[in-house]
């Protein structure tokens, strides 16, 4: 009986597998969540535009906020899941998912994290932290502060390559 079965099975499993649409990343737990390098085309937010872009150069000082609550759970912008509790951070303009260094210029105190998500839309804010992150750099009960942030590098990324409309996506995890 469970022969039969298999010899079902197997040409309906032969067709998946050629199919032309790309494969789906797991999403189970053990997987993690996913998510794809994102640069995109210019957008605008509240009447302003910005330009995402590559520099690797990239070296700015300005004001942080962080997010929490009202994300936690969500994707972000790269279609990783927002985890408040863990370090990372949201920027307009840089590409998804980066390492970044944050200072914070009123305590020195200074973390490596990742971006993976669109942000901060409010005045001008150069960064939005996740909750853990701004506990880390000392400024969660404040709720803003001073910072230099250094881009590193784009981030590591796992996954399956594939081309979308001319377009090449990496379907990636989450590093652990």
């Amino acid at each position: 009986m469970r022969l039969a079965h298999a010899a079902l099975l197997a040409p309906a499993l032969l067709l998946a597998a050629c199919s032309t649409r790309p494969p789906e990343p797991s999403t189970s737990p053990s997987a993690g969540p996913v998510g794809v390098y994102k640069l995109g085309r210019p957008y605008t937010i509240n009447g302003r535009t910005y330009v995402p872009e590559f520099d690797p150069s990239y070296d700015r000082v300005g004001i942080a906020s962080w997010y929490g609550d009202a994300f936690h759970g969500k994707p972000t912008a790269n279609g990783e899941l927002f985890d408040k509790d863990r370090i990372s951070a949201a920027h307009p303009t840089l590409p998804l998912p980066s390492r970044v260094r944050v200072t914070n210029l009123e305590n020195g105190r200074t973390i490596e994290l990742r971006v993976n998500d669109r942000g901060p839309f409010v005045g001008e804010r150069l960064i939005d932290l996740s909750q853990a992150a701004a506990r880390e750099l000392g400024f969660e009960e404040e709720g803003l502060a001073r910072v230099r942030v250094q881009f590193l590098a784009l981030d590591e990324a796992r996954g399956v390559l594939y081309a979308v409309s001319g377009q090449i996506v990496l379907r990636a995890p989450l590093p652990k």
